[in-house]
C-alpha cells in the first residue's frame, strides 16, 4: 500500500478527536467509525480508551459488535490503548458478568489494575524499535498474562507490567499515546496497515 491509508477510530467514546489527529500526524487518513458501511471502508481500526463494558455495549447496540468481531479475526489490523486493549483481549479479569471482548490477542488482561482515576500517572517508557515514549496511565488494564505469538513491545514500573504489546496485525497498549503530541506509537500502527 503506497497511498496513505484510511484508519477508521470506533467513534463510540473515549479519545476520538485525539486519535484521528495523531493518526493524521502520522500519515493516515483518519475518519470515524460508528456504522458498519462505514467499519467496510477502513484498511484499519483504532479503539480508544473509555470504559470497556460501556464501548462493548454500545457496539452491540450499533450493531458494530459481531462485524467488527469478524474483521478483527479476518485479519484487519485493530490498535486498541487502554479500555481498547482490553476490547482486543481474548481474555479479561475483572470484568463484569457476561462480558464479551473483540478478542484477537492471545492475552489475559486485568481491568483498572493500576487503581483509580485519582492512581492516574505519567512515566517515561521504552517501546519496542520507538526509543522512549510518554505514556499517561488512566485507569489503565495491565497484561497478566500473553500467550507464546503475541510480542511484548513494553513495560512499566518495578514489577515490570506488560503494558504495549502486539500480535500479528493487532496492537495494543495500557495507555493513551494520542495524549502527548508523540505520533511514534501511532505511526508504528500506521506502518502495520501500510504492510498488511
Amino acid at each position: 500500500m503506497t497511498a496513505a491509508p484510511t484508519i477508521g477510530v470506533l467513534a463510540l467514546q473515549g479519545d476520538v478527536r485525539e486519535h484521528i489527529r495523531a493518526l493524521e500526524a502520522a500519515g493516515a487518513r483518519a475518519v470515524p467509525v460508528r456504522r458498519k458501511a462505514e467499519l467496510d471502508a477502513v484498511d484499519g481500526l483504532v479503539i480508544p480508551g473509555g470504559e470497556s463494558t460501556t464501548i462493548w455495549k454500545l457496539a452491540v447496540a450499533f450493531d458494530l459488535f459481531e462485524p467488527l468481531r469478524l474483521r478483527i479475526k479476518d485479519g484487519m489490523p485493530a490498535y486498541g490503548s487502554c479500555a481498547g486493549m482490553i476490547m482486543l483481549a481474548d481474555r479479561i479479569e475483572g470484568g463484569i458478568e457476561g462480558q464479551q471482548t473483540f478478542g484477537g490477542i492471545d492475552m489475559l488482561v486485568r481491568r483498572n489494575a493500576f487503581g483509580r482515576q485519582v492512581d492516574s500517572f505519567e512515566t517515561d517508557l521504552e517501546f519496542a524499535g520507538r526509543g522512549t515514549i510518554r505514556a499517561v496511565f488512566i485507569r489503565a488494564p495491565w497484561v497478566e498474562s500473553v500467550g507464546p505469538d503475541v510480542e511484548v513491545l513494553g513495560r512499566v514500573g518495578p514489577e515490570d507490567r506488560i503494558v504495549a504489546v502486539r500480535q500479528g496485525s493487532l496492537l495494543a497498549t495500557s495507555f493513551h499515546p494520542e495524549l502527548t503530541g508523540d505520533a511514534r506509537v501511532h505511526s508504528y500502527f500506521v506502518e502495520m496497515v501500510r504492510e498488511h
